[in-house]
């Protein structure tokens, strides 16, 4: 595989690629070049290896790291934690609250995924190491860390998501780091011209109401920049929260159409890939065009958390 050198997205904020899955821009960590080093998201355990060469490449080495925050726990953002911790002496994982017992021992949040990508777990995940208690920091709604003479972050809690979720407000560049809550931007489609932001509701906290506030909380904000988890940076903050608050509804009803049907996930990640397809029909991207490889294992994991909502809703 062919890396890149790390992006440098202005107001001294760089972003180095994960590779996850194997793919280019589906995930990345940002490194905020500040007096404290600081990084936002690992990726998975797969990626580390490309995070330690681009801070090598940047001119920084892992003893430099002295912050290491994960927007939630999921293992695309988080699992690599512990392997790139084991290797930074002098940094600590900054986590939401309800997200640290899960870094300290990972065996939930492992079975979790593991039911979620089968016998594909072990490669795109292994290892998941534990982070010693003593080696976290939990940040909630309305803390705040300094990393510099004239930053200091802002945390705030962002469910819909997951509820194990906050974005972090960096003053510098007056953008935020949301990680999924706001969903995905599909760069393959950004080089043509076309920006795409659908949300992300992967099981099995999706809230589509909490998500909404959250959206909306961003949108008061007026930052000028958001940070993806996947992947990069936009400037277009209204029309990015425009398109996944849109999204959002869609996917809702498609999935109450499915189960009014008795149609299980697949079907409904069918129906949710086809309406996107016909959208970005309008837009004249082909059927062929490589985001559909993300796109089709998006809408997989979507479905099955958009399923698990309603079953929750019928248990209430």
């Amino acid at each position: 595989m062919r890396e890149k050198e790390p992006i440098y997205l202005g107001n001294r904020i760089h972003l180095i690629d994960g590779f996850d899955m194997g793919i280019p821009a589906r995930t990345g960590t940002y490194v905020i070049d500040e007096e404290a080093l600081t990084l936002v998201e690992t990726g998975p355990s797969p990626s580390i290896k490309y995070v330690k060469k681009g801070l090598t490449s940047l001119g920084f080495s892992l003893n430099d790291v002295k912050y290491i925050i994960v927007t939630h726990i999921h293992l695309d953002h988080s699992g690599g934690a512990g392997v790139l911790l084991k290797d930074c002496p002098n940094a600590t994982v900054v986590v939401h609250p309800r997200g640290a017992r899960h870094l300290v021992d990972p065996k939930k949040l492992a079975a979790g995924a593991r039911a979620v990508y089968g016998d594909s777990f072990e490669e795109l995940f292994e290892p998941i190491l534990p982070i010693p208690e003593d080696r976290l920091l939990i940040k909630g709604e309305g803390d705040t860390l300094q990393i510099g003479t004239n930053c200091t972050l802002e945390f705030m809690d962002t469910p819909g998501h997951s509820r194990h979720h906050f974005s972090i407000f960096d003053p510098l560049s007056n953008g935020i780091f949301v990680g999924d809550t706001v969903g995905v931007y599909y760069k393959q489609l950004a080089r043509e011209g076309i920006d795409l932001f659908l949300p992300s509701t992967s099981p099995n906290h999706f809230d589509p109401d909490a998500m909404h506030t959250s959206i909306e909380r961003i949108r008061n904000m007026n930052v000028d920049k958001i940070y993806y988890g996947h992947f990069g940076m936009t400037d277009k903050v209204n029309l990015a929260l425009n398109q996944a608050s849109k999204w959002i509804d869609e996917y809702v009803e498609l999935g109450e159409q499915a189960i009014e049907e008795g149609k299980g996930y697949d079907e409904l990640s069918e129906r949710m890939l086809q309406r996107v397809r016909s959208y970005l029909k309008t837009l004249h991207v082909s059927d062929k065009h490589d985001v559909y490889v993300i796109l089709n294992l998006d809408m997989k994991v979507c479905a099955l958390g958009l399923i698990d909502y309603f079953q929750k809703l019928k248990r209430q």
